[in-house]
């Protein structure tokens, strides 16, 4: 892609038995059944993020994913899964779970997975919009319904289900038990976007930053490759294009720099390894 350029990528609705009937705008509702997932089709520039809107009518099951080397260990392919949260909107009272109320043993774990109660265990948190939180591999979680949210993770759609409410699809309880934190989220894990520009995420496999544009804050550092661009809230434009809140798009530090708009906007980038 040629320097000071942005590319809008294309989009991908997924239907999920927790999804809702009606998506909220900008998005159309292009299937009879309920759409839960918005994906955007990672660039091959960026293959190792993906960028996604999930909306829940009804609790996600409850689940994990694993890292990298776990991945491979269980033959379930060469990359794992880390992701992060950013809430769009919920309704009054809605809750994501994210770890356990406090450590248990395996055997606990196991048991109030096949019973159901595992759901009582874990930490549920009430949401609101700006919320963010940051999920390493391993950690047990769950979506509540009545929530929005923008997720960046590494390009991985490994998920292991302890537990699904009774629905008709596969659970993976062995697989997950070896995978599964049995300890609480670090509570420094969880922040709101506050102020107008931050990082949100350092993680060993991607970095999420926000930052207002058309406000006075400074651009986060970024290094000099390439990032997914999201609007939160508000539109951008380049000299030949816009972005706008429901989009996704690769976009360079040169044409980053460039923007006009006034938005707050999610900056992505993977964090690549040198031998």
């Amino acid at each position: 892609m040629p320097e000071g350029v942005m590319r809008k990528l294309p989009v991908s609705y997924v239907e999920k038995i927790w999804g809702i009937d009606r998506l909220p705008p900008p998005f159309p509702h292009p299937a009879a059944g309920p759409i839960g997932e918005i994906w955007f089709d990672p660039p091959a520039e960026l293959s190792e993020l993906l960028v996604k809107y999930i909306f829940a009518g009804e609790r996600l099951s409850v689940q994990a994913h694993p890292d990298d080397a776990q991945a491979r260990a269980l033959g379930l392919g060469q990359s794992g899964k880390s992701e992060s949260w950013v809430i769009l909107d919920a309704e009054p009272g809605a809750t994501i779970a994210v770890g356990f109320r406090e450590e248990i043993s395996p055997e606990h774990m196991r048991s109030a997975a096949i019973d159901g109660s595992i759901v009582d265990l874990l930490a549920w948190h009430e949401v609101t919009r700006g919320d963010v939180f940051y999920l390493p591999p391993g950690t047990v979680h769950a979506i509540g319904g009545g929530v929005g949210l923008i997720e960046v993770q590494q390009n991985c759609d490994i998920t292991l289900r302890l537990f699904d409410y009774g629905r008709p699809r596969e659970l993976h309880l062995d697989q997950a038990m070896e995978i599964a934190d049995p300890q609480p989220h670090p509570a420094h894990l969880r922040q709101r976007m506050a102020g107008n520009s931050g990082v949100l995420v350092d993680g060993p496999r991607f970095r999420l930053a926000f930052w207002q544009c058309g406000s006075a804050a400074p651009l986060p550092e970024l290094d000099n490759g390439q990032a997914l661009l999201v609007p939160f809230a508000g539109s951008v434009a380049t000299d030949s294009d816009t972005l706008t809140s429901g989009e996704c798009a690769l976009i360079d530090a040169q044409a980053i720099a460039n923007l006009t708009g006034n938005a707050m906007l999610l900056i992505a980038q993977p964090v690549r390894r040198h031998a």
